[in-house]
């Protein structure tokens, strides 16, 4: 018998509680999702604020897209460093643990640039060194904070609560670049203040923390080194052809197409003379349109469904690259950024939650690490990409990168037809 045609047992009763989606009102009543949620929010409004005076400060300091690449190169490749050995610790430690460490981390990012800029010692090498560490707080803070999600939530409702962490995310790109933007554009001290506030609210998430459950590993615990650990994770990733091609898709995808947050005070300034502000409200308005992907994407429930539409939003995201390049103003440019952030969340959240649903439990920090290499690869990616559009100018760059994105997507839907004919003809010669 099925588990509904059981009631007299009260496991087999709960199992289709436990794969039926919740809605998203239902998945913030858990106690443990909603801290989660908040310690998120409060992190992230703080990093998308300051990441928009950091870029600015670098701008600048410098003037040129070599150095706006140059601080996110040092981001990048300390991701690409750090995160696989955050997916490790969030399978092998206490995630709460995890999680304060990081936090901790990204708040002395902040903290530090603030406070040399109000003693008037900032120096663009101080940006660098920001970006690692927030590289490090970051490699710590996502593979943990999504495992989270399989302990504090039903399974069946996991893309709907990845859905709520990003669309979290993405509000905060909205209010915290747009505050940031107008704060330092408008008030004398607005940079560092910028900066010190975002250490204050990691300094709030901190503290929220302590109301996590300890999100302990699962399984026997292992006698193999964090080294051995990690190389498990990408063999079981290697195993399982589903994954590695949502791996490496998504990897490819972000690589390409990311940068164009890099370029986004020179697109502001230069290309549409908008300054610090207009920096803000574009940034803004790229969220906006992520925030609303978002919503929309609340629903989902079928695997066909969440592979079409990472399919389809991958495929708008690498299009609208190329609009935004052709933009002949910053009034197309704020309708094209809308479909920008709307279809890289949808993107995004189709990614991260398929991993998830395709991956045993015990995997889920380092198979969420991986992911979260596409961050670092974008990073190290806008420094050839600054120097490049220097050279050839930016739009140009930002068509490049768009094709780019394009032929990742259509590589993708070509090794997935191919992995689908060859299982449906070793099902017929069955």
């Amino acid at each position: 018998m099925s588990a509904e045609t059981t009631p007299d047992t009260g496991i087999a009763a709960a199992e289709p509680a436990a794969t039926r989606p919740m809605g998203a009102l239902a998945i913030l009543r858990i106690g443990g999702f909603l801290v989660l949620y908040l310690n998120a929010a409060a992190v992230f409004l703080g990093v998308m604020g300051q990441a928009i005076a950091r870029s600015w400060l670098a701008f600048e300091l410098t003037g040129s897209n070599a150095a706006l690449g140059g601080v996110l190169l040092s981001f990048g490749i300390a991701l690409l460093i750090a995160t696989p050995w955050g997916g490790v610790a969030a399978d092998r430690l206490p995630k709460r643990l995890v999680l304060q460490v990081s936090v901790l981390v990204l708040a002395t990012s902040s903290a530090w640039i603030g406070l040399a800029v109000v003693f008037d010692v900032i120096q663009y090498w101080m940006l660098l060194g920001a970006g690692v560490l927030q590289a490090v707080g970051f490699a710590l803070f996502n593979p943990a904070r999504m495992a989270f999600l399989s302990e504090l939530v039903p399974r069946g409702s996991v893309p709907q609560a990845v859905s709520l962490l990003l669309v979290n995310a993405e509000v905060n790109r909205v209010v915290g670049p747009a505050l940031a933007g107008v704060v330092v554009g408008t008030v004398a001290w607005g940079t560092e203040a910028v900066f010190l506030a975002s250490a204050g609210l990691a300094t709030v998430g901190l503290l929220l923390t302590g109301a996590l459950p300890p999100g302990r590993r699962r399984g026997e615990p292992s006698d193999r080194s964090p080294f051995g650990e990690l190389a498990d994770g990408v063999r079981y990733v290697r195993r399982h052809p589903e994954l590695s091609a949502l791996t490496w898709c998504g990897i490819g995808v972000t690589m390409c197409g990311m940068p164009y947050l890099a370029f986004m005070p020179t697109i502001s300034s230069d290309l549409f003379g908008l300054g610090s502000v207009g920096y803000g409200v574009l940034s803004a308005t790229s969220a906006v349109g992520g925030v609303t992907a978002g919503l929309l994407l609340g629903r989902r429930s079928s695997r066909a469904r969440e592979n079409r539409v990472f399919v389809v939003s991958g495929a708008l995201f690498g299009l609208a690259i190329c609009g935004l390049a052709v933009s002949p103003n910053a009034g197309v440019a704020l309708v094209v950024l809308l479909v920008v952030g709307g279809s890289m969340l949808a993107f995004q959240t189709t990614n991260q939650s398929q991993l998830i649903a395709l991956s045993d439990m015990e995997y889920h920090g380092r198979v969420q690490s991986l992911i979260m290499l596409s961050f670092g690869a974008f990073g190290i990616a806008a420094l050839p990409l600054g120097l490049l559009a220097d050279v050839i100018g930016l739009r140009w760059t930002l068509t490049g990168m768009g094709v780019g994105v394009l032929l990742f997507v259509l590589l993708f839907v070509l090794v997935s037809r191919r992995r689908v004919g060859r299982a449906q003809r070793l099902r017929d010669l069955g």
